[in-house]
């Protein structure tokens, strides 16, 4: 079973994903007003700066997960759980229709908050989204909000996500700053059946989780650096196949 700090205690449960979300539309806010004093080509460098940091940052989770030393030599496992989550969960994702959902909740985001003449609105909805959502943070910090209230980790988040928003919407846009709705749901709900979801995550799940959500934010730079090439949220099923991956009879 997954193991619960109690380093930052609090009355109220779901704290945690309000001070995420709170911070997600503070970085939004600031990176909106910033934005503006860059020009369009410092507003691309700067995009394609945050992507090399994503990589770099998907990168040192995904050989943290990938490598491990063995009588003084380092060697590399887990591949073929990440092609096969991956490849699966990709199939799914896709039959599903996953990243078109994002779109249309982007489009319909777009038209009610009045910014239907933004025609970046929807691709920083969708990235920035995918940045701030994936990975084991979310959902280790929000079962520990729900079953002890302690809000310490997503408080941790709180901070990171805080400056990558900051940064994606000076050079994305507004749109970036509505990725606290997703994640407000997707803290939230965990939050809420933190009992039923605790037992599942043991530390096999939880470091499984952690090397695949970390090679799909490693996509989200792609995407940053290159353009959109990678349909992402087609992705997101691998993560669920991780997590269920660590109850099989045998390693990876």
């Amino acid at each position: 079973m997954i193991r619960i700090e109690r380093s930052g205690r609090s009355d109220m449960i779901g704290l945690g994903t309000i001070i995420n979300s709170a911070a997600i539309v503070a970085g939004g806010v600031i990176g909106h007003f910033t934005g503006k004093l860059f020009k369009e080509e410092q507003q691309d460098s700067l995009n394609k700066a945050c992507g090399v940091s994503v990589l770099f940052i998907a990168i040192a989770g995904a050989m943290e997960g990938m490598l491990r030393i063995e009588g003084g030599t380092l060697s590399s496992g887990k591949s073929m759980l990440v092609v096969l989550c991956l490849a699966i969960g990709t199939i799914i994702g896709e039959l599903i229709g996953i990243e078109k959902g994002f779109e249309v909740f982007g489009e319909w985001l777009k038209n009610k908050t009045g910014n239907s003449g933004d025609a970046k609105f929807v691709h920083a909805f969708v990235t920035a989204s995918l940045t701030v959502c994936i990975g084991a943070m979310a959902i280790v910090g929000a079962i520990q909000d729900g079953l002890l209230s302690d809000y310490s980790t997503l408080a941790v988040k709180s901070v990171l996500d805080f400056i990558i928003i900051a940064v994606m919407t000076s050079s994305m846009g507004k749109g970036c700053a509505f990725s606290a709705i997703p994640v407000f749901l997707f803290e939230g709900s965990i939050t809420l059946l933190a009992r039923l979801i605790a037992p599942v995550m043991t530390d096999l799940a939880i470091e499984y989780l952690s090397l695949i959500g970390s090679v799909l934010i490693f996509c989200v730079g792609v995407n940053l650096v290159w353009g959109k090439k990678l349909r992402v949220a087609n992705m997101l099923p691998a993560v669920v196949f991780a997590v269920l991956a660590a109850y099989l009879p045998w390693g990876f």
